[in-house]
């Protein structure tokens, strides 16, 4: 299997972010954003 290292940028997933919780946006681009967003590094902040 082939590993994928390559991670989402802090801006690139601040701006999906943006596009999932924003509702004029269509559903392939929120399928997009959503992808991006699953290719983000975990956050280590609030439990």
């Amino acid at each position: 299997m082939v590993s994928n290292k390559k991670q989402t940028s802090k801006n690139v997933a601040k701006k999906a972010s943006q596009i999932l919780r924003d509702g004029r946006y269509s559903q392939k681009s929120k399928s997009v954003a959503g992808s991006a967003l699953a290719q983000t590094k975990p956050s280590k902040g609030k439990k």
